[in-house]
């Protein structure tokens, strides 16, 4: 994730209060809120994170295939990282 923690909820608590100064929503429990949504922005956010690592584990598991074909590691982690980003509907 390319930000901090610190700094997602912060997006997350100007985006509530914006969303309640334009009255787009009402809520009497702002702190359960913020929470709820930093947790989906973190998540969020992490998408790639966990992606980036599930393509790690399927170049681990076909190294010695690549090296035999001289297929180039870059090359080969951006397709697989396209696929799997259509497979979860990602936009990376």
């Amino acid at each position: 994730m390319n930000f901090s923690k610190d700094y997602v909820g912060y997006l997350g608590r100007r985006t509530i209060k914006h969303l309640i100064d334009v009255k787009m929503i009402q809520t009497d429990k702002v702190e359960v809120l913020n929470s709820r949504v930093q947790a989906a922005l973190i998540d969020e956010l992490m998408l790639e994170d966990r992606i980036n690592d599930e393509v790690r584990l399927i170049l681990e598991a076909y190294q010695e295939e690549m090296r035999r074909t001289g297929a180039s590691y870059q090359e080969m982690f951006k397709k697989i990282k396209q696929e799997l980003a259509r497979k979860y509907k990602a936009v990376l």
